[in-house]
């Protein structure tokens, strides 16, 4: 059960760990990720920060990964929202959560798609700075988590 969604408004945290074990018995693990936005970036204060995306497309690659991490890892469900338009600091941007039998298949596969959604998946962000507008480009330490994924095929 993978569900994916790319939206504009608040997620509930809460609920959604909850939608991925209640009255599952067989799920042993349940691993989630939320990115919240920053404040401050390269020593400038965020005023707000906007999300971009093609609709159709970054579904379409949302779900390619999902089933990747399925086939890589035992799992029993996933979630993968991520927010798009304009959000303020603290704002919940993404969420990933993975069910499985066991905490490693969970672990691993949510470190997976959280390294997969920071440097591959079809966003686009602007921070809105103090400094003025800069566009966000993937950081060189998220590309060297995402390659590390390369060698495990």
């Amino acid at each position: 059960m993978n569900r994916i969604r790319v939206q504009r408004e608040p997620f509930d945290i809460a609920a959604e760990q909850h939608d991925l074990w209640r009255g599952r018995a067989e799920i042993g693990a349940l691993v989630t990720f939320v990115g919240l936005t920053r404040d401050i970036n390269e020593d400038a204060r965020i005023e707000r920060l906007t999300l971009e995306h093609y609709p159709g497309m970054t579904e379409k690659a949302l779900e390619a990964i999902a089933a990747e991490a399925a086939d890589r890892w035992s799992l029993g469900g996933l979630t993968l929202i991520h927010r798009i338009g304009t959000l303020a600091p603290q704002d919940p941007i993404v969420f990933v959560g993975v069910a499985s039998r066991h905490r490693g298949d969970a672990f691993r596969a949510c470190e997976f798609l959280i390294d997969y959604l920071k440097t591959k998946a079809p966003f686009w962000k602007k921070e809105s700075r103090t400094d003025g507008e800069h566009w966000v480009a993937a950081r060189v330490s998220d590309e060297a988590a995402a390659r590390r994924w390369e060698s495990d095929l």
